[in-house]
This record gives C-alpha cells, structure tokens and sequence, in this order.
C-alpha cells in the first residue's frame, strides 16, 4: 500500500508511504489516494482531511520517474487509462483538506498541496515545481492554481525556472499558512482539524463550495451562489443546533444534517 489511509473520530489521514523514494507517487499510489479520496469525501462521520507523508525527508516528491510519468505519455489525455481521478483532477470534495508539508514538496508533490485548503510546512520543507527542467510542464493543475495564489509574477518565476524555494518564502509569498518544528507539522495540522470540527461541518462545506465555484464566476454569480447556499443551511438540523446552542450558551452538537 503507498497511502495509509487511517480515521480517527472526524479526521481522516492520508499519509504518502513511500520514504524509499522520498514519497514519490507511483501509479499504484495516484489510484489509492483516489480510493481513499472518495471513502472520505463519502463517509459522513469523517468531516476533514490531512494528507502528509511518511518519514521526515518529503512530503512527496513528485511523480515516479520511472513508473508514473512513463504511464502518462503512453496513454496521452486518455481519462479511461489514466490513473484514477484525485483531489488535484476531477475529483471534488468539498470537505476541508490540510497539507502537513513533513520535507520536500516538489512537482506532483506540491501539486498535491495546492489541491488542500490550508497547508502548514515544517522548517525544513523545500517546495517547488521543476518539472520544465524535465522538459515538461506540471499535469495536475500547477499551471492553473499557483498563479490564482500567489502573486502572478511570483508563479511565473517558480513555473519557467523551476526553482525551488523554503518554507520562510513560501511563508512570504502566502504559499502556506503556517512554519513549524518539523515535530509539529502534523500535530499543528490536527489541531486545525479539530478546529474546524467545532464548526457546523455543513456549513464549513458550503463554505468551502462557495470559495472555490464562486471563484470561476463573477461577483454577481457567486453571490447568488452564496445565497442559494445559505438558503440550504437555513433548512438543516445542524442550523437549528446551532442557534439553539448559542442562545442557551452551550457548545452545539452538530450531526452534519
């Protein structure tokens, strides 16, 4: 198995297990985290994620080589054969996702970062997408989400030279939320799990969808977007729960109903 897939209480952890390879996703690991994707996003008692890697060297460092990338340009833009579908290409989750960034998050790797919603990075973390050192360009949506996050002179940089960059400047540019210890990387990201599994998780979800359509559209259309969202949540249990808590000044139960 390359993805330890484990839940414990509401939080899900995906843990990249390759240290052999510095994590490198193989296809055997792209189809598992797509499995392991799906459980969660479908799973109604797993209310946020955490995908990490083994070891304290990388998060992951990209794509195999030898295995992934020789998959890639035998099978072209073939959705049939191309690995299954992930967080990062095709596969939308709703449910909040963090990146606990243990080392090294190149090329694939980082890909996979900039597909979670909040990405904590341990001092020693190195991020990067070299990919046009190899003559190719990055395939799991580099190009498109790190020019809608940082700076757009800043992603040109990183994307045309492939230079590699610390946690402090990916600190800088808003690359990541958060700098730690390499020993709290993941316990930092737990704790903002447990966080926002305090909040209502329908609402943290609708949230979430809103952000990411509603930035596709414009100001007018992810409005009405936001309304029609908030037209749902005045409808469930958890709203009701909600409320109710507030005014009797307790911590609200929330059921994800």
């Amino acid at each position: 198995m390359v993805i330890d897939y484990k839940k414990e209480g509401r939080i899900a952890t995906f843990t990249i297990n390759r240290p052999q390879a510095l994590n490198a996703m193989n296809v055997e690991g792209v189809r598992e985290l797509h499995q392991a994707l799906v459980d969660f996003r479908d799973d109604a008692e797993a209310w946020v994620g955490i995908i990490t890697g083994a070891g304290d060297r990388a998060f992951c460092a990209g794509a195999d080589i030898k295995d992934l990338l020789p998959y890639m340009r035998d099978h072209g833009d073939d959705f049939s054969n191309i690995p299954a579908t992930t967080h990062m290409r095709g596969l939308e989750v709703w449910k909040p996702l963090i990146a606990a960034i243990n080392g090294h998050a190149l090329g694939g790797g980082l890909e996979i970062v900039l597909a979670c919603d909040i990405r904590i990075a341990s001092e020693n973390a190195r991020l990067g997408l070299p990919e046009v050192t190899l003559g190719i360009i990055p395939g799991w949506g580099g190009t498109q989400r790190l020019p809608r996050m940082v700076p757009w002179c800043r992603a040109a940089e990183l994307l045309f030279t492939g230079r590699l960059i610390d946690a402090q400047e990916a600190l800088r540019i808003g690359l990541v939320n958060r700098v730690v210890p390499p020993d709290k990387v993941l316990a930092t990201a737990r704790e903002i799990a447990e966080t926002i599994c305090q909040a209502g998780p329908l609402a943290v979800r609708a949230a979430k969808e809103a952000m990411y359509r509603g930035s596709d559209t414009t100001l007018e259309e992810g409005i009405r977007l936001e309304m029609s969202l908030e037209t749902c949540l005045l409808h469930t249990e958890d709203y009701v729960e909600g409320t109710t808590a507030f005014v009797e000044k307790r911590k609200p139960t929330f059921k994800a109903k």
